[in-house]
């Protein structure tokens, strides 16, 4: 399946995009798209529905995050080996892991703010894992039981917040609207082989990013594994696991992106995202 939010920010509803490519309104049968949907039983009951009988959404409705209520967005930084040579780092020999704040989560179409002071907002397409269950200690062989599915995610960064400041990641990656994710949650079962998938991102129609998830260092099962040894997962949790090479960072010289800029940005069977930037007030 193919799982949505639709409407205004904060008063999104929840759909399925129908055999034909229509966006068809669940809220009859599921008040949010939130972590306790995702649970395996209840998406067997969402996927035994018959689309088509379902109150149609016009095509034109705004789409928002697809998941709601996210409690944890964790990211895995330099997860692509080529991507970690841009940035002139050694590929880590344990994941690299930062958080990005929830209240960075937007929708995938929504206008990205380039933040007050920032001189290198960046842009970064990254395989997003949604969690479906509970996960604390699973091993690498069971973690895929614990994915509900997977989408599009935009980390988007800055990068002398992120690197140039002391502390940690966490402030260049979380301000609002860096967290676009979308435009829809497809379930597992719809996904053969999540190591294996195209991603592309243009910034003003030229091609920055053209890579794939088989580049990756460490993997779904691995980083899903790996995370529930240090924290419980809980349904509705976001991993953003890495981007190929192609950033702005990387560039030589660098390149950065500036109000009126258009990002655009998909991965094979998870859909595209467009976001215009703008400076934030």
């Amino acid at each position: 399946m193919k799982l949505l939010r639709y409407g205004a920010p904060g008063s999104e509803r929840p759909a399925m995009v129908d055999a034909n490519g229509k966006i068809r309104d669940i809220s009859a049968h599921v008040a949010d798209l939130s972590g306790s949907v995702l649970d395996p039983a209840n998406l067997a009951k969402l996927a035994a529905l018959d689309a088509s009988s379902l109150p149609e959404v016009a095509a034109s409705e705004r789409l928002g995050p697809c998941v709601a209520n996210t409690g944890k967005f964790i990211c895995i930084g330099l997860n692509y080996s080529d991507h970690a040579a841009e940035s002139g780092m050694a590929v880590p020999p344990e994941p690299v892991i930062f958080m990005k704040a929830s209240s960075a989560i937007c929708g995938p179409n929504d206008d990205v703010l380039i933040p007050l002071g920032s001189e290198k907002t960046d842009w970064e397409v990254e395989l997003g894992i949604v969690i479906g269950k509970k996960a604390k200690y699973v091993s690498e062989a069971e973690a895929l039981d614990y994915v509900a599915g997977y989408c599009v995610s935009h980390d988007v960064s800055e990068r002398a917040f992120q690197t140039e400041r002391s502390g940690q990641w966490t402030k260049g990656k979380s301000c609002d609207t860096f967290g676009p994710i979308g435009p829809w949650l497809v379930t597992k079962d719809e996904v053969a082989d999540p190591q294996n998938l195209n991603m592309w991102l243009k910034v003003n129609g030229e091609t920055m990013q053209n890579g794939s998830t088989a580049t990756m260092v460490y993997g779904v099962a691995f980083l899903v594994s790996y995370l529930s040894q240090f924290m419980s997962l809980h349904p509705g949790d976001v991993i953003s696991t890495g981007t190929p090479p192609g950033v702005g960072m990387g560039l030589k010289p660098p390149r950065y992106l500036k109000p009126g800029d258009v990002v655009e940005l998909g991965i094979e069977g998870l859909g595209t995202q467009k976001q215009t930037f703008r400076a934030d007030t």
